[in-house]
């Protein structure tokens, strides 16, 4: 469950300007200022500001589903086909994150994120080369945490001329020189290759485990209504070895990612304003995914849920009176104010699992058109009785802009 708000607010926004000309979208760090069109066949460019980041219920409002397939029934996922796009669909993502750190003990955290974006169902009648039907989007983000600094950045580019797309066989996707391709043609082992001004990432993700179907058998429901679904699965450990690039420094890093895909034609319900989203990789081999769908009084919405994976790979869902979660902390972003819980505790009474997740650092909001907060997380607490440790991400979505309540 995830990721929606950000591409329901580019398929809402960059119709019209996909529709005159290629163009990409940048945050430089430290924060996010401008997108640059460029109008492809002439002279012309255009500069434009990015409107104020947007609440996820508006971001999800718009845009048109007609044409599009939707999430209605459990499916047979096959592999290596579902590791590609998924054209009959309005929205997909491919989405890495992960924990590193070098011989001497650095931690850098990652987020590399490819989103596909379905603007219409079938192809304009166009005889234009950059003429497409879908978008691909990108983010980049790099925790460093002993230098105290988070850099995000974003690009948007049409699938046409090969600037960006994905496909299976062997498995690709990109947008520009951002990319994770297979080492050696499937999903994993994978390569992952980012660069935005003085940082970078190159890196080889394995997986330790199979592929996890999330929800019901790979269908992962977040509302009452028909098709308000979505096909997910996930690669949950995956280590990983490399380098880390900051400031013209370069690191040989390793460490664990985890890697989710998702695809689906799907809006939020209303009453919703966005959701908090944990992936934690214990220290005894298990993980553990939650999300927590918030209503508008900040209280779980009854689709929330989550897995819990065993170090044999092995899966059971959790269902919203399986965890609890409960916030310990809050920090407040100073671009605009708004206030994100800023640690947790996290319960599974029948695992006899206490997990308190605390951030690597506090300020890792990507302050993008749609802004939220995701980073690396530090894990401490006991399971079964026993004192356990572990890495992990959280992703927040719809605290900017948005009326929802931080219970503590």
């Amino acid at each position: 469950m995830r990721r929606i708000a950000v591409l329901a607010l580019a398929v809402v926004g960059v119709a019209a300007l996909l529709a005159v000309g290629a163009w990409r979208l940048t945050r430089q760090p430290p924060f996010f200022d401008h997108f640059t069109a460029r109008l492809v066949g002439g002279t012309d460019s255009a500069r434009t500001t990015v409107p104020p980041p947007l609440a996820v219920t508006t971001a999800l409002g718009g845009g048109s589903t007609e044409g599009f397939e939707r999430a209605v029934a459990t499916r047979r996922f096959i592999f290596p086909e579902d590791h590609g796009p998924h054209g009959a669909y309005r929205t997909e993502w491919w989405y890495y994150t992960g924990n590193l750190e070098t011989a001497a003990g650095r931690h850098f955290g990652f987020q590399l994120t490819f989103f596909r974006i379905g603007l219409a169902s079938t192809m304009p009648a166009r005889a234009s080369a950059w003429a497409s039907r879908e978008a691909y989007m990108a983010h980049f983000a790099l925790t460093d945490t002993a230098g105290t600094r988070f850099s995000a950045a974003s690009r948007l580019s049409r699938a046409a001329l090969g600037l960006a797309g994905a496909q299976a066989a062997p498995f690709r996707v990109w947008v520009e020189d951002w990319s994770a391709e297979g080492v050696t043609g499937d999903a994993a082992p994978v390569r992952l290759s980012a660069a935005e001004d003085d940082v970078a990432i190159d890196l080889v993700l394995e997986s330790d485990k199979p592929v996890v179907l999330q929800g019901e058998r790979g269908l992962s429901r977040k509302g009452p209504e028909p098709g308000n679904a979505s096909y997910y699965y996930s690669l949950t450990r995956m280590p990983a070895r490399g380098r880390v690039t900051v400031r013209g420094e370069r690191f040989e890093v390793r460490g664990l990612a985890w890697m989710d895909r998702e695809w689906s034609t799907s809006l939020l319900s209303p009453g919703l304003t966005g959701w908090d989203w944990f992936a934690l990789q214990l220290a005894d081999g298990r993980e553990l995914m939650l999300y927590q769908l918030r209503r508008s009084d900040g209280s779980a919405d009854h689709f929330s849920g989550g897995s819990l994976v065993a170090t044999d790979g092995s899966s059971r869902a959790l269902a919203v009176e399986d965890f609890q979660i409960q916030v310990l902390g809050t920090w407040t972003s100073p671009r605009g104010g708004t206030r994100y819980p800023s640690r947790w505790r996290v319960t599974i009474p029948r695992e006899r699992i206490q997990l308190d997740v605390t951030p690597r650092l506090p300020d890792q909001e990507l302050a993008l058109a749609v802004r939220y907060w995701e980073g690396a997380v530090r894990v401490e607490g006991s399971a079964g009785g026993r004192p356990i440790g572990g890495v992990g991400y959280v992703e927040l979505v719809g605290y900017a802009r948005a009326s929802a309540t931080i219970k503590e």
